[in-house]
């Protein structure tokens, strides 16, 4: 294996372990606080808005420092999102996607994150999610 694939299996390894621990650590994998804070009639709970008002702050700090290199340091150059419009399958998928998060309470970083508590919610989600992510592109082709 080279040293640069190797250092980019470091990197990604590295970068799911911090998004994980700060997932766990947050609270984040834990339902009932995701649906506590969509529960705006009921016992709201805003540590969800803490946690993404942080996540905000450190994708903004960071895109700032990283995007003044001339390139990533495992890739060539920067592959960033060129598409600006919203579209129908942009708006299809924001609703399915918030839909099933505000039913079941995960989305899948925390639900890969919470796998580890063996919690049999999270272990019947989990393959489910990764069949609709499969099976996805296939029925998008379709209509």
């Amino acid at each position: 294996m080279t040293t640069q694939k190797t250092g980019k299996l470091i990197a990604s390894l590295a970068s799911g372990v911090v998004f994980g621990l700060g997932l766990a650590i947050s609270g984040m994998t834990n339902t009932d606080r995701v649906q506590g804070f969509l529960d705006l009639a009921g016992q709201w709970d805003p540590t969800l808005a803490f946690v993404m008002g942080s996540g905000l702050i450190v994708a903004f700090v960071g895109y700032k420092w990283v995007l003044k290199n001339p390139a990533p340091l495992f890739a060539p150059a920067f592959s960033l999102p060129t598409k600006t419009d919203i579209d129908k399958p942009l708006l299809i998928g924001a609703i399915l996607f918030g839909v099933g998060w505000g039913l079941v309470g995960y989305c899948p970083g925390p639900v890969l994150a919470g796998l580890s508590y063996g919690y049999t919610t999270t272990l019947v989600f989990a393959p489910t999610m990764i069949v609709g992510l499969l099976v996805a592109r296939p029925l998008a082709k379709l209509f």
